[in-house]
């Protein structure tokens, strides 16, 4: 079967999400297209309605409907306990567990020089305005436990080194070189329970 310009684009969409390879989005498009129409529609409609309806929060940077996340605006968070994540999916990850009640910092990646990404492409700035008003007691540096995300937990414990705040790493239970999606909601708490305060040079 040749395929038309429209499916060749269509396919090629579909291989821009993550794990989805050349055989695996082929058979998706093959799949819409002849047996659920009406899916392919109602995937279509979603897909334009969060892409114009769905931001980044002002506070944290997470995905938002509106200018300030609920999780931000909730009262009954501690907002002396502030949680620095990679992305929005470890957020979500670390909200399932329920062993979490202080706010977030979502940097948007990792530092990584061979790629370009420096701290400027992260808010870590944004970030430290928001250490230096003073609210914060502690910061919780939950990015993934990788080379990448190591450094860029040392990076911006460096950076606080005249502030009186607690930082602490999460550390028991996850794996060394995992993703923090892929970890079990028992063992992230656990992590979370058992983080570590990070020794800062003067």
């Amino acid at each position: 079967m040749a395929l038309t310009p429209k499916l060749q684009a269509l396919i090629e969409a579909l291989r821009r999400l993550p794990g989805v390879g050349p055989k695996t989005a082929q058979r998706m498009a093959l799949h819409l297209l002849e047996r659920d129409r009406d899916a392919a529609l109602m995937i279509s409609r979603a897909l334009a309605e969060a892409a114009e309806g769905i931001g980044e929060c002002q506070q944290c940077h997470s995905l938002s409907e509106t200018p300030v996340c609920e999780i931000c605006e909730h009262p009954g968070r501690d907002r002396a306990l502030l949680c620095v994540l990679e992305s929005p999916i470890d957020l979500m990850a670390i909200e399932q567990t329920g062993g979490f009640s202080g706010l977030y910092f979502v940097l948007g990646g990792h530092l990584s020089p061979i790629d370009g990404v420096g701290p400027e492409d992260l808010g870590i700035d944004q970030l430290l305005d928001r250490l230096y008003q003073g609210e914060v007691q502690e910061l919780v540096l939950a990015t993934n436990p990788t080379v990448e995300g190591e450094a860029t937990a040392h990076y911006i414990a460096e950076q606080l080194h005249d502030l009186d705040i607690k930082v602490s790493r999460i550390a028991h239970g996850v794996p060394v070189g995992g993703e923090l999606e892929f970890v079990d909601g028992g063992t992230l708490a656990h992590a979370l329970a058992g983080r570590r305060q990070l020794e800062r040079g003067r």
